[in-house]
């Protein structure tokens, strides 16, 4: 019966985000109803649970919001996303299949460079519905493409993304955001074809249908400006400026390991017991910053002053809120159902799911749990990692496994069931592209099939990489 309580609690939050109730005061609700269930006091369970876990997280990874959505709005405000997406838009050409990798390569650039996914949805969209417009390509499609060019290989499958998802995993392996490069690219490719193919089968059925874009849409938006162009190659200069530095910072740059002793003995709560655990949050947050400042020096004329440049960094900060707070709760949310009595039995199972002395079977199962009942990648990884990440790198300690593995398995498996319907990034892209659920969600659930499948794929990509080469 105690596992009921959870069951009920998590569809009313299914339930409730899917009708449009924001998850900021939803979750809180229906995680005091699960606690409820069980017999715990409501107002503790509140402030002590739900809101001690929430402010963790926030403490932990609000650097990494706010500093890329800046930056988003940043290359936004310049045109700099604009210039990259059309060079991209243009460079392949016009037909319906090559407009999807169009659109779908345009968010892979902007978010691998470390422009805030939320962002690079309101960055791509105003070209991306133009274009599927003019090669006849079914709107209903283009949620499904956007998700995958901003949430899928450059939020956690490839090498030295600075995506949120990408950094987690650092603070409780002690590894770095560059982790298993070569089963990370492998798993990454396989996401982008699996997902191709399902566009290419959908794209030649709607032609059979005699199904074009679609009339009597909403939000439908001319893609013209009246900024001076900036050059593509300028453009990108910014984007490559947070990847080399983010490089440099985490595998060339030495930090004193004796950094933090200073603020130990001023008995404050720190987020890291050790450098090793937080300088790939200090990496990312330097090489953001050099990224924003490069991005104002190039674009600062078509920002057009100091005005409309607050404006953007003003809107960038301020926008991050909501998208952080949005986590934190249900961060909130999955940590109090996390600490419920009926959990332990779930959580038990989960960590019995073996192959062999490995963990990455039980990891990968339950870091997609805890994502799917959160609708949060970081968050229901954050809240996988902080119950049973010490055991899972001690299995892999004791078999001489590379916590590497461990940091791409867990950072991959968020990715997947993370976007069911009450997930924050697929109601923002429905409501961007002025579709519904109805119209849209079946493809985009494709995608979360392909994420999740790879999830699970990359432990056998990594048996076999290890096996062949060495190396993860």
């Amino acid at each position: 019966m105690a596992e009921l309580g959870i069951l009920i609690s998590l569809a009313l939050l299914i339930y409730f985000a899917y009708r449009g109730f924001s998850v900021l005061y939803i979750a809180p609700i229906v995680a005091i109803l699960a606690a409820l269930s069980q017999g715990l006091s409501p107002m503790p369970a509140y402030t002590e649970l739900f809101l001690g876990k929430a402010v963790g997280y926030f403490k932990s990874y609000f650097p990494v919001f706010i500093l890329g959505a800046m930056f988003g709005k940043v290359f936004e405000a310049t045109g700099m996303a604009e210039s990259i997406a059309k060079y991209i838009i243009k460079s392949m050409g016009k037909g319906k299949y090559k407009a999807v990798v169009a659109v779908a390569i345009a968010g892979m650039v902007l978010t691998y460079g470390g422009v805030n996914a939320m962002v690079a949805i309101f960055a791509i969209y105003p070209f991306a519905s133009v274009l599927f417009r003019e090669v006849d390509v079914p709107k209903r499609l283009l949620p499904a493409v956007v998700l995958l060019s901003v949430g899928t290989i450059t939020m956690d499958a490839f090498p030295g993304t600075p995506q949120v998802q990408n950094i987690i995993p650092t603070k409780y392996f002690g590894t770095d955001t560059f982790a298993a490069p070569i089963t990370g690219t492998i798993c990454g490719l396989l996401i982008v074809l699996l997902c191709f193919l399902w566009f290419k089968h959908r794209i030649q059925q709607a032609e059979a249908a005699g199904e074009g874009y679609g009339t009597g849409h909403i939000n439908e938006i001319d893609a013209t400006t009246e900024r001076n162009p900036i050059d593509w190659r300028l453009s990108i200069l910014p984007l490559l400026a947070v990847l080399i530095i983010n490089f440099f910072m985490t595998k060339v740059f030495t930090w004193d390991p004796n950094i933090l002793e200073p603020f130990k003995n001023m008995s404050l709560p720190l987020m890291a017991a050790s450098v090793s655990s937080i300088s790939a949050i200090w990496s990312l947050i330097i090489a953001e910053i050099c990224g924003i400042i490069l991005a104002i020096c190039i674009g600062y004329k078509n920002m057009r002053g100091v005005d409309n440049m607050s404006k953007a960094l003003n809107a960038g900060a301020i926008g991050s809120l909501v998208a952080v707070m949005n986590v934190v709760s249900e961060v909130g949310y999955g940590n109090v159902i996390a600490a419920l009595p009926g959990f332990k039995s779930i959580s038990n199972f989960l960590l019995n799911i073996q192959m062999g002395n490995s963990p990455l079977l039980s990891e990968a199962v339950t870091v997609n749990v805890l994502a799917g009942i959160t609708g949060s990648a970081s968050g229901g990884m954050a809240i996988a990692l902080d119950i049973m990440g010490k055991h899972w790198l001690a299995m892999a300690n004791a078999i001489g496994m590379s916590p590497e593995i461990l940091h791409r398995i867990a950072s991959l498996a968020s990715g997947g069931m993370d976007d069911l319907p009450h997930n924050g990034a697929v109601i923002t892209i429905l409501l961007i592209c002025g579709l519904t659920h109805r119209q849209a969600y079946k493809d985009m659930f494709a995608v979360v099939v392909a994420k999740t499948l790879v999830a699970f794929l990359a432990i056998g990509v990594y048996y076999l990489v290890h096996s062949v080469t060495g190396l993860v």
